[in-house]
Parts: structure tokens; C-alpha cells; sequence
């Protein structure tokens, strides 16, 4: 067994929100800081690879520190100074058990944890966190042994009882996806009113065993999406996160609650298109997974600097990683490297990410909460519901010869220890027993109680007295409201005998103006009415003014009102007109888009939507068929009749309006 670090400070009782939960936090009013810890893993050199028989260009100094040449200068080198550093013969239990077994403890005090493997695509992350049945990675090392840490503290007799619970998802072109339920789609991020980070319809699954791990992670992780690139034939596509939940309860008083998160995080590599050659959905999958560690890259630059505002809601991942960077938890970053000279670059972006993460301070805090015992119904005898006076008159002749003056002794054992609130009896039972649970449990603490379940007997009795008020007046509004209610009820029923109406009458005399509305007219062209004129048998057609009515209604009048208003009346013979309607007619079958232009009330638009309509359904039957066509409405059909019957019927063509 490897040392682990010591534990967090002692938790502090701090009153919650709510009544019957109690927060623990730190002792200080703040929770201690914790950085976030950095290990930087170097793989060694991939057989096949371009630059495998070049030297390496980068090496460690010591377990805490290495070197990369700089490649402004091939002179010098630039050194990093990390918590670890893991060459490339290390194995993988070196990095477990050095960097992440030691926070497993903190989720038995009821903290939270996560490990990041961050680093160029091609580096070793997916290894590092899930390795190979020879060499398992961090994944199946850490739950084995907090499986073996639940079991050892949740054993019979020890005082919490302990449940373990699993999450599986991947973050796949910024969309949260649930690796055990494929079929569930695109998940929210949401955030509860403490500033916990959650996704509703999350699947959970109990865990009690490694073989209960292996049977629900096995199949998920072959639903994660991979690809083959030129750098990766098993490139992860999308950032998978593995959430890990602890809960804890108290088998004994006060029946404490705790809960730990774990997240076990494998990043998705930083590419270069260049070099890995990505086309279509790759290039796609490549540019969502540079946003995200962008934006991560932004996270960590604006918690560096003490930003008022860090961006963690402009990507899925940065939201998700909220509780790890800056967060309440203890944050483990393994950054992997390569050390052929073609990373080189990304190389070096990974180590100045990770030495900018380092300075990341994260303050982890115990996620308990205090709930009551859930007791049986305490039964309690008149005497003791009632108050002194109450009880001192029930009590018998015999009783009141030999009874104390106080009204009840105390009773040696403390569980049947009573509150002086038990004498209010006026009280709700509810309320009562709730109080009364209360009081037995801090009784069983050991506690002096509350000043309010240990009032003196005079204060008490003002107590009571100040109920016994507020009560009477209760009663006394009561029977107001009561008498008022009577009282307006009479006063309708009266209403209703005499008949009396309460709206005013309107006036008998008053009238109404009815609006003069605008004049209408189709002016005809002066040919047309020159050619009418001069032919012998030909029906002179003008505008006849049908005249103006204007009629005043009194108001007292019932019935409707008649409107009068100025209108045109349009007079053309029937042989005109049904001519004039033929013309417009072989017009719209026969006429080209340019043609229907010249017509009254068609513009380009209308003209373009008579002629598709007229290839797609064929020749209008009438002329009223051009309401069929989509935006031309019947209004419109009766204005545009109108502007083009006369002079079609004379063999004229109307230039557009």
C-alpha cells in the first residue's frame, strides 16, 4: 500500500437552506485551496513510425522535471518543472499508483475527483487511461480498488453503509452522448442551485463487484466513435468521461450523508490536418475536438488571471469540466507526450498547457448533509399535550393531594426525555413530533439543546399566552368575515326583488355621423371611349354615380344600423365583357412570362408563378383559376379584373402600373 495524502481538514457543522439538511464544509469560512497536481507521462518511440531511428527531442532531468530543445535556438533548451514525471520506461502501475491512487480516500470524506489524460493525438491517452488486459491503465486499476475501499468501510459493523454507481459518456461534435443508452440521444448540462454540475437522464448503474464494471463498461466503450488517420489507426474521435459515484450513509446517529464524484476523463488529441490527413467527417471531427481544447486552453488562461468572467459555457466540455478546473475537486492532469521529432510542436504545446494548468487553484469541500432518523409516531397522554393549568384540573382529587408542584418530573432515561414545547396545545401534532424528534436526537448527542426546548417556566407561559391571543383574534376575523359575507348576500337578494338596474341608460337623443368613405373609380382609357361612341350600335360605358345616402340612426333603435356610402358602379355590355375575359384567358395559356407583365396588377414575380403553375398543372379552365396560384389572393383577383377587362375587350393591352 502506497501512502496516500493526508486526509482534508475536520468538517464544521454550517446551517443549509433547508430545515433538515446541514452543509459540512472546511473548517475556515473558505474551503482550503488544492492545485490542481501535473504529470507529464513521455511514451517511447512507435516502431513505423517517420523519425523513430532520429533522437529523441525531449528528456528528462529527474522524476519531477525535463527538458525539450528550443527551437528558436538549437543551442539551448527549455526546462519544465512538473509534480511528476514519468519517462519512457515507466509502467503503468508507476503512474497510478504515484499520481492517482493517492485522491481515491477523498471520496470516502465525501469529495470530489477527476483525472485528465490531456496531449497531441497519437500520444498515449487512451492507453494511459484504459491500457491492455497485460497492462490495465488508470480506469480499471482505480475502480478496482475503490470497489476494494467501498467493501472494507461499508462492512458490517463499521458505522457508514457504502453504494457505488457509474456513468459512462462521450462528448462527440458537442454533443453529450450516453455511452450506455446509445438510443438516448443529445444530452443537457445542467446546474442545481449549489453549483453542482449534472446531466438529467443520465444512465446510472449500481456497481458491487469489478466483474458488475467490466459487464457495463466493456460494451459501452465499443460504442465510442473512433476513426483511422494517418498519424492513429484508432484515433479517438470525441472526449469520453467516466463518472464514478460514491454515496455514503450513517447507520447510527445523526445519520449522515455523504457523496463523492470521480471522473476519469480520456481528452480527444489536438490534430493537425496537415499531417493527419483528415477529408469530410474527419476534417469535421478534427475541428470540433481543436474548439473544445481551445476553449479549455481559454478556461485555464482566464482562472490564471483571475478573469470576473471564465468562459466554461462556450463548449460541452469545459461546462463538464467545471468542478475539475476551478472547481471543487481534486484535479489530476496527466499531460502525454511524444518524443519524435514530427510532434515536436505539439509537444510543446502540451507542456505549456500543462504548465499553465498547474497553477490552477481548485477548493475541494465534504459533500455531507445531516438528515433526521426517521422515528415511529410518538403517542403522548392528555396530560402531557395539555398545559399546567389544563393539566392540574385533569388531574384527580388523590393526584392534586400528593402532586408536586411542577407539573411532571424528569424522567431518569433520556431518551424519554420530554420537551417543555410539548405543553403547547395549541400546537400541531405535525409539528410536535417533528420537534420532538428533533429534541431526542440531539438528546442522544449528548447536547444541552436549543434555547427554545429548554424556555423557564415563565417564559413558557408568555409563550402560551401570546398563542392563546393570536388565536382569539384568528377567531374573531373569522367571524367578521363571516358577517360580511352574510351582509352582501342580503344585499342581493334585495337587488333582485326590486329590480333594480345599476347601468345608465344612454341617451335618447344622441346620434351618429356615419364616416363618408373614399370614392372609388376605373379610369378607361379616352380611345376606347371614342371608338365606343362612334360606333352606331355600341353601349356608351361610363361611371355612374349611384349617389350619396347619408342616414342619422338614434342609439335608443335596436336594430342594426344601416350603412350608406359613396360608390362606382362599372355598366359594360356582356358581349364586352365575356370578350374581354377570353382575351385575359388565352393570355394566360398562351402568353410568356414578358407577356402576362403587361397586364394590370402582374409584376415579374406573379408573372414567373402564373407561368410555373401553368407548367406543372396545365391551362387555366377560366379565368378564376388564377386564385389556385400561390400568392394571389381573391382580392387580388377581383382589382386586377377590373384594371384589365376594358381594355382587352377593345383589343388594347394596358402598360403595368
Amino acid at each position: 500500500q502506497h501512502e496516500l495524502w493526508p486526509p482534508a481538514h475536520p468538517a464544521k457543522l454550517v446551517p443549509a437552506s433547508s430545515a433538515t439538511t446541514i452543509l459540512y464544509i472546511g473548517a475556515s469560512r473558505r474551503p482550503p485551496p488544492a492545485r490542481v497536481r501535473v504529470a507529464v507521462r513521455l511514451r517511447p518511440f512507435v516502431d513505423g513510425t517517420a523519425g523513430a531511428s532520429d533522437p529523441p527531442c525531449v528528456r528528462g532531468m529527474d522524476s519531477c522535471s525535463l527538458e525539450i530543445a528550443n527551437w528558436r535556438n538549437h543551442q539551448e533548451t527549455l526546462k519544465y518543472q512538473f509534480d511528476a514525471f514519468y519517462g519512457e520506461r515507466s509502467t503503468q502501475q508507476d503512474i497510478y499508483a504515484g499520481s492517482v491512487q493517492p485522491i481515491l480516500r477523498h471520496l470516502l470524506e465525501g469529495q470530489n475527483a477527476s483525472v485528465l489524460a490531456y496531449g497531441p493525438t497519437g500520444a498515449g491517452k487512451t492507453h494511459t487511461m484504459l491500457g491492455s488486459p497485460e497492462q490495465p491503465g488508470v480506469i480499471p486499476r482505480a475502480l478496482m480498488d475503490l470497489l476494494q475501499l467501498t467493501r472494507e468501510e461499508g462492512a458490517e459493523g463499521r458505522p457508514w453503509a457504502l453504494s457505488v454507481t457509474m456513468s459512462y459518456l462521450e462528448i462527440y461534435q458537442e454533443k453529450v452522448l450516453d455511452l450506455l443508452d446509445p438510443a438516448s440521444g443529445d444530452l443537457v448540462i445542467r446546474e442545481d442551485c449549489r453549483g453542482n454540475i449534472l446531466i438529467p437522464g443520465l444512465t446510472q448503474k449500481p456497481i458491487t463487484s469489478f466483474a458488475d464494471f467490466e459487464r457495463h463498461f466493456l460494451p459501452a466503450s465499443r460504442n465510442r466513435t473512433v476513426g483511422a488517420t494517418r498519424l492513429n489507426q484508432r484515433s479517438s474521435r470525441s472526449h469520453a468521461v467516466l463518472l464514478v459515484k460514491v454515496d455514503q450513509r450513517e447507520r447510527l446517529a445523526p445519520f449522515r450523508q455523504r457523496e463523492g464524484k470521480l471522473y476519469l476523463i480520456d481528452l480527444a488529441g489536438s490534430e493537425d490536418n496537415r499531417r493527419t490527413g483528415n477529408k469530410g467527417l474527419r476534417l469535421k471531427e478534427s475541428g470540433a475536438i481543436n474548439t473544445s481544447l481551445f476553449v479549455l486552453g481559454k478556461v485555464v488562461d482566464a482562472l490564471n488571471q483571475g478573469l470576473p468572467r471564465v468562459p466554461y459555457r462556450d463548449s460541452k466540455l469545459t461546462r463538464l469540466l467545471q468542478d475539475s478546473l476551478g472547481g471543487s475537486a481534486h484535479s489530476i492532469l496527466i499531460a502525454n507526450i511524444a518524443p519524435e521529432r514530427c510532434f515536436y510542436l505539439d509537444t510543446v504545446s502540451a507542456l505549456n498547457f500543462a504548465a499553465r494548468s498547474k497553477e490552477v487553484i481548485n477548493r475541494p469541500f465534504t459533500n455531507e448533509s445531516l438528515q433526521p432518523h426517521v422515528l415511529g409516531p410518538v403517542k403522548l397522554s392528555q396530560k402531557e399535550l395539555l398545559g399546567p393549568p389544563e393539566a392540574k384540573r385533569a388531574r384527580g382529587p388523590e393526584e392534586e393531594e400528593i402532586g408536586s408542584p411542577e407539573p411532571m418530573a424528569a424522567p431518569a432515561s433520556a431518551s424519554q426525555k420530554l420537551s417543555p414545547l410539548q405543553k403547547l396545545s395549541s400546537m400541531d401534532p405535525a409539528m410536535l413530533e417533528r420537534l420532538l424528534s428533533l429534541d431526542r436526537l440531539l438528546a442522544s448527542q449528548g447536547s444541552q439543546g436549543a434555547p427554545l426546548l429548554s424556555t423557564p417556566k415563565r417564559e413558557r407561559m408568555v409563550l402560551m399566552k401570546t398563542v392563546e391571543e393570536k388565536d382569539l383574534e384568528i377567531e374573531r376575523l373569522k367571524t367578521k368575515q363571516k358577517e360580511l359575507e352574510a351582509k352582501m348576500l342580503a344585499q342581493k337578494a334585495e337587488e333582485k326583488e326590486n329590480h333594480c338596474p345599476t347601468m345608465l341608460r344612454p341617451l335618447s337623443h344622441r346620434t351618429v355621423t356615419v364616416a363618408k368613405p373614399l370614392k372609388k373609380a376605373v379610369v378607361m382609357p379616352l380611345q376606347l371611349i371614342q371608338e365606343q361612341a362612334a360606333s352606331p350600335n355600341a353601349e356608351i360605358h361610363i361611371l355612374k354615380n349611384k349617389g350619396r345616402k347619408r342616414k342619422l340612426e338614434s342609439l335608443d333603435a335596436l336594430e342594426p344600423e344601416e350603412k350608406a356610402e359613396d360608390c362606382w358602379e362599372l355598366q359594360i355590355s356582356p358581349e364586352l365583357l365575356a370578350h374581354g375575359r377570353q382575351k385575359i384567358l388565352d393570355l394566360l395559356n398562351e402568353g410568356s412570362a414578358r407577356d402576362l407583365r403587361s397586364l394590370q396588377r402582374i409584376g415579374p414575380k406573379k408573372a414567373q408563378l402564373i407561368v410555373g403553375w401553368r407548367e406543372l398543372h396545365g391551362p387555366f379552365s377560366q379565368v378564376e383559376d388564377l386564385e389556385r396560384v400561390e400568392g394571389i389572393t381573391g382580392k387580388q383577383m377581383e382589382s386586377f379584373l377590373k384594371a384589365n377587362i376594358l381594355g382587352l375587350a377593345a383589343g388594347q393591352r394596358c402598360g403595368p402600373s
